[in-house]
């Protein structure tokens, strides 16, 4: 740890992280940082990090875009659900999901009674910016980002705001945010 920083300190960290018995599962929109902000709060909790979107990619034999492609956004999030459930009766210790993947009633559920769903927020213009690195968002293909992204954020709030804890990610290094996930842990435990 650096400067002088209020968050968590590696000890206290262990504490919490002992008192962690269910998976973390990050929900949120695309571009929020899951993944990325994912592998950082595993490494911090000692624990595996899982990207759900990479092992439904490894199932199917096939990347996301191709199964959006070729049977639909319905077969994925059925096999998308599946995949989830499975994850979580695995215990991993941190699951990054797809930006859908909650908005799904039966996933949610499972997330909600044997996880601990953390909803990764943050502003429309940072994930504009963030989504424009990378191609393979297949619902961003379909017109203006910033559109999509404005309505997905509107139409998913609800589904998102169910989870147990809500962090905001901005431009600053993803350890801050992974640092918040675990103070918020700590409050909500």
């Amino acid at each position: 740890m650096t400067g002088a920083s209020t968050s968590p300190h590696e000890s206290d960290i262990s504490a919490i992280a002992a008192r962690i018995t269910r998976p973390v599962v990050l929900v949120g929109l695309m571009g929020v940082g899951k993944s990325t902000v994912g592998r950082k709060l595993a490494a911090m909790l000692g624990r595996d990090f899982i990207d759900a979107d990479e092992a439904i990619a490894e199932a199917a034999d096939r990347s996301i875009p191709e199964i959006f492609d070729a049977f639909g956004e319905a077969y994925f999030r059925d096999g998308e659900r599946r995949v989830i459930a499975r994850l979580i009766d695995e215990a991993h210790g941190v699951i990054a999901t797809g930006g859908g993947a909650f908005v799904d009633p039966a996933t949610r559920a499972a997330v909600l009674e044997r996880g601990i769903a953390v909803w990764i927020d943050c502003d429309i213009d940072t994930l504009v910016e963030r989504t424009a690195r990378r191609s393979n968002r297949p619902l961003l293909k379909q017109g203006d980002p910033r559109e999509i992204l404005t309505r997905l954020a509107q139409d998913r709030a609800p589904f998102y705001a169910q989870a147990h804890i809500r962090v905001m990610s901005d431009t600053g290094p993803h350890a801050d945010t992974a640092r918040a996930i675990i103070e918020a842990i700590d409050q909500w435990l």
